[in-house]
């Protein structure tokens, strides 16, 4: 039995059907919410790993939940809604989300934003557990320290903003960023020049760590949404 338990939060018996069958042929321990009510206290009671949400619930909006629970946990939380406008996955992930899947999805990428997840969480813990301020994606490192950066064994020569970026994107791996998120942590602010910026920074930056412009290795756009750093197996 896998270690990690999920929480589904869903009123379609359909889908939610087809996620604990899923979850359970992959021996992921699971657990069954039908509204908002019920996910707030199966989250308080029995402490899940995962939070699958649906938005769309009878009693409650999914982004109520969302704050609720980032009031008092950390938890990660994966929307799985209908929703499919820019302006929906920028609120869930504004309000705490930690990746946004649209309905209709395959099984197959469902348990792979499960996976990315789950490798999140145990980068966090392995940091958390370790006195190292180091970070090491591929061949990509970050002394956070000495406050210097490395690819391939050479040093990368950023700029202030440059550096602050790839930090705040190195500590949340596999999770997206909205531009408002970004703005916010490295200007204080979220103004449409400060998006604006954030793009011509982002450019600079990638064109410092990525050897490809078409296949990048390390950020991921989300057009219209925001950035993620990808983890290099």
């Amino acid at each position: 039995m896998n270690k990690y338990k999920i929480l589904v939060v869903e009123d379609d018996t359909s889908v939610k059907n087809l996620m604990a069958t899923t979850l359970k042929s992959h021996d992921y321990q699971y657990l069954i919410a039908r509204n908002g009510a019920e996910a707030l206290l199966e989250a308080s009671s029995h402490n899940p790993d995962i939070m699958l949400l649906d938005l769309g619930l009878p009693d409650m909006d999914g982004i109520e939940i969302i704050k609720n629970i980032r009031s008092w946990s950390n938890m990660p939380i994966i929307v799985v809604s209908a929703r499919n406008e820019d302006t929906d996955k920028i609120e869930a992930l504004d309000a705490g989300a930690d990746d946004y899947l649209t309905k209709p999805f395959s099984v197959e990428e469902l348990l792979a934003r499960i996976r990315t997840t789950q490798r999140r969480m145990e980068i966090m813990m392995v940091d958390s557990e370790q006195t190292s301020s180091k970070f090491t994606n591929g061949d990509l490192v970050i002394d956070y320290a000495a406050g210097c950066v490395y690819l391939r064994g050479e040093e990368l020569h950023l700029t202030p903003i440059e550096y602050k970026l790839l930090c705040l994107l190195s500590k949340n791996v596999g999770k997206v960023l909205t531009h408002t998120y970004i703005t916010e942590h490295i200007w204080g602010s979220s103004w449409e020049n400060d998006v604006a910026s954030l793009r011509v920074f982002m450019a600079t930056l990638r064109k410092k760590i990525e050897i490809s412009k078409e296949s990048p290795q390390y950020i991921q756009t989300h057009i219209g949404v925001g950035y993620r750093m990808l983890k290099v197996e």
